[in-house]
């Protein structure tokens, strides 16, 4: 329950979750290598060459995992029925 006795709805903890991941990305920016954002806009254009997704949704994020660095990115799929039809369209 939140104050006054509500409880959150999906959309607090949507935009909670969304604000950490914000977070998340400028502290890990602060202390990335200079080629990074290059590296960021390219991978996000090459998704959506072959994947119709927002480049907004491809998130890509440095993590430290056992003293390395490692690049994470995340982009959500098309349900397999749509790719389907839009893969066919162009053909």
């Amino acid at each position: 329950m939140g104050l006054l006795g509500k409880s959150k709805s999906g959309s607090a903890t949507l935009a909670k979750e969304r604000l950490r991941i914000v977070i998340e990305q400028e502290r890990s920016e602060r202390d990335a290598p200079a080629y990074l954002p290059v590296l960021r806009r390219e991978l996000r254009e090459v998704v959506h060459r072959h994947i119709e997704v927002s480049p907004e949704a491809v998130l890509i994020n440095i993590a430290r995992v056992d003293g390395q660095e490692h690049l994470e990115m995340s982009v959500p799929l098309p349900d397999r029925a749509a790719a389907g039809a839009q893969g066919t369209q162009g053909t």
